[in-house]
């Protein structure tokens, strides 16, 4: 065996001194889309996310697409809404365009399954079921286990994947207490993001009353029929509902905030937007909008949840300098930063935070939440405008006698368990044209 190993390396030496110099060839392995995404979110977030400095180190490699690359990389300390989807799920989102039954489902205190959120345009609402409808079954399975152990999974598997022509099976309990069947084929439709639009004829005078669900570029138009109502009502307060709205385009809060404001506020400050150290030439103001139909209020109350977030947050701590704002339900998500959406070829839109933003009296710093005036349950057991819903009825309360109710709710209640179909609208996002 020695022998046969001096003639092997022998052989070697002598092979490779009748050789050429030939330069090594460096060969560049070919990177699939994915990964190329990758690596253009990992250039976007060494010099625009907001905590640039305080991101983990990683190795980019290791992570084989966008959506593992960010996740690695998030401050997580503070950061718990940056996200990554797809080119067409932004298109479909920001246009308000959504594949389903339009609901959401929500658990109530007693333990059955309701309607918590249902769009005009839905196949639903066609044939009448509202908020607050009782679900009893799907397809034959009772709802309550499942919303009860908060499987999520078991509920997606059963409702089925976001597609047009799915059809499925409902066993409702209508508010009157009768059972209904009611067979519901999934299609294709845009979102109303104003829900309802009414007014209350209180003690206290008349009343505008907004269910606001998402800020969207589409909103602009609703939002103008729904103040040109409120205009002509000449209404003196207003109650705005944003407990299941996730934020949206900063534009069209400006554009809220600007009806709700009033026309001495044009054109003066309403939000500041700070970016990173890297990015100071983008900080900027945004100032109160010239809208058609501005209002005059003496109060502003806003109900809200855990699932009000950023621009609806943005809302209330925007106008806190220049109107009385009273909050009514429970703490908000806390979200005080944004990002400018980025846009990869036609494949991907990347979120990740970029900039944190103040009022005019430069506060801005709820990371916990906007706490109420009164914690109430958010109670799905009622439609929209019903008085007796409990946080309508609070905020009611509040305007007629200008104090809260005496009956009290527990601070530490639990949110409702709420699952929504497969479609998402945009959560926690503003959109920038930059």
């Amino acid at each position: 065996m020695k022998k046969l190993f001096i003639i092997l390396f022998l052989t070697t030496l002598i092979t490779s001194a009748c050789k050429k110099d030939v330069p090594p060839v460096v060969v560049t392995p070919t990177l699939t889309a994915d990964e190329q995404a990758r690596d253009y979110l990992y250039t976007k977030m060494n010099s625009n996310y907001f905590w640039y400095n305080l991101m983990p180190v990683v190795v980019k490699e290791n992570y084989p697409d966008p959506y593992k690359l960010l996740d690695a990389m998030e401050y997580k300390k503070l950061d718990r809404w940056s996200f990554v989807e797809t080119y067409a799920q932004f298109q479909a989102q920001n246009s308000g365009g959504f594949v389903g039954h339009g609901i959401s489902l929500g658990l109530d205190p007693s333990k059955n399954v309701r309607i918590a959120q249902i769009y005009s345009n839905s196949p639903l609402y066609s044939k009448g079921v509202r908020r607050g409808w009782i679900v009893k079954k799907l397809n034959g399975t009772d709802l309550a286990p499942i919303f009860i152990a908060n499987d999520g999974t078991a509920y997606s598997n059963l409702i089925g994947a976001s597609q047009a022509g799915i059809t499925n099976t409902f066993l409702f309990q209508t508010p009157a207490g009768k059972d209904s069947t009611i067979t519901s084929t999934k299609a294709s439709f845009t979102l109303n993001t104003v829900i309802i639009a009414d007014t209350l004829h209180l003690k206290s005078g008349i009343t505008g009353h907004l269910v606001f669900d998402e800020f969207i570029p589409p909103s602009n138009q609703e939002l103008m029929t729904a103040f040109s109502y409120f205009s002509q009502n000449n209404i003196k307060d207003l109650i705005v509902d944003l407990r299941y709205n996730g934020g949206g385009d900063i534009s069209v809060l400006t554009n809220l905030a600007s009806y709700i404001a009033g026309a001495p506020k044009f054109n003066t400050p309403f939000l500041k937007l700070t970016f990173n150290d890297k990015n100071t030439a983008s900080n900027k103001t945004y100032n109160f909008n010239s809208v058609a139909y501005p209002l005059s209020l003496t109060k502003l109350i806003v109900i809200t949840t855990r699932g009000t977030a950023s621009a609806s947050e943005d809302l209330i701590n925007g106008l806190r300098p220049i109107l009385d704002v009273k909050c009514f339900g429970d703490t908000t998500n806390g979200k005080p930063v944004g990002m400018v959406g980025v846009q990869y070829k036609t494949d991907y839109m990347f979120f990740p935070i970029t900039f944190s933003l103040v009022n005019s009296a430069d506060f801005g710093d709820f990371y916990k939440g906007i706490t109420p005036e009164k914690y109430v349950i958010d109670d799905i057991t009622k439609d929209w405008n019903n008085r007796n819903e409990s946080c309508l009825k609070e905020a009611i309360y509040y305007l007629e006698h200008g104090s809260v109710s005496a009956k009290a709710f527990s601070v530490n209640h639990q949110p409702s368990i709420r699952f929504s179909e497969g479609t998402e609208k945009i959560s926690n996002a503003y959109i920038l044209n930059k």
